[in-house]
């Protein structure tokens, strides 16, 4: 029997989707939280848990822990530099439980601090590698910005009340997606690299989207839904009936590739396939 206030048991299910078929593939599963699964270019699916991070070799389907030396506390928000030889993560210091933004090598190693101010929250490497987009909170109000990839000044690009989260580039380098409740519920975004032009690029009146991922050809965006009413507009928890969307780049319909038990820790990160076939994404299912 479960006590009072006694955390409810998850299981992770770490899966793929075709994004033609719509054809679901579970690898895995996990008798605590996972999140966030990054594809890298050489068969691994790499995702954090219980403050740590881990590879999953899709050949032998095993996991292993990645050494990320003092960055201990790290939330779903690590992405892969464009060569793969990098990895930024945002890790919860214990001086003050701030999130900072930190690189160390993919393979493992000591992480350098790159955002001194905290809470700043990683979601895109530049093509070129040389710039991170991040959303910080400063003053109270939750932006984007951009900071050198190597540390240095960081610049804000949004300045709408409200919530701007989840920035990630095209992968030609011109644009930055994002998603803000500048409008009143949760929609997607896209600006250009240096914050101008700002345009709205979903309309759904029915529901909150979040965290929008561009296809490696950059036709296609992958991002995450809420029904309206489930959520507050700013909100992205875990344990809700969610949806993975696809929408064209350019703008449009979109359509729904999957229906799940999943939100924070489902679709994070950018999760396609390096060949722009497959995502990777975390199901959940709850026990007693």
């Amino acid at each position: 029997m479960k006590r009072p206030n006694e955390p409810q048991r998850v299981t992770s299910i770490l899966e793929t989707v075709d994004v033609r078929t719509g054809e679901r593939v579970a690898l895995a599963e996990f008798d605590e939280r996972i999140e966030a699964p990054n594809w890298t270019r050489d068969g691994k699916l790499l995702y954090n848990s219980q403050g740590h991070l881990f590879a999953f070799d899709l050949a032998t389907r095993e996991a292993s822990p990645i050494d990320s030396g003092y960055a201990d506390r790290c939330n779903n928000d690590h992405v892969l530099s464009p060569d793969h030889e990098r990895l930024a993560v945002s890790h919860h210091t214990r001086e003050d439980g701030g999130s900072r933004i930190y690189v160390l090598p993919a393979r493992g190693g000591e992480p350098a601090l790159i955002t001194p101010l905290a809470p700043s929250y990683l979601h895109g490497w530049s093509p070129d590698g040389r710039t991170l987009a991040y959303c910080g909170e400063r003053n109270g109000e939750y932006d984007i910005y951009t900071i050198p990839a190597s540390g240095g000044v960081e610049t804000r690009l949004t300045d709408a009340p409200g919530l701007n989260d989840g920035p990630e580039y095209s992968p030609d380098g011109r644009h930055i997606w994002f998603n803000s409740v500048r409008t009143g519920l949760m929609q997607l975004w896209r600006m250009n690299a240096d914050g101008s032009e700002q345009a709205q690029m979903t309309f759904d009146d029915d529901s909150n989207s979040w965290f929008p991922h561009v296809s490696p050809d950059g036709r296609t965006i992958a991002y995450l839904a809420y029904r309206k009413g489930d959520v507050a507009p700013g909100e992205h928890p875990a344990n809700k009936d969610v949806e993975i969307r696809l929408m064209p780049s350019a703008g449009g319909a979109y359509r729904t590739l999957v229906g799940l038990f999943g939100g924070q820790g489902t679709l994070n990160v950018h999760s396609w396939s390096p060949d722009g076939s497959r995502l990777a994404f975390v199901s959940y299912r709850l026990g007693e």
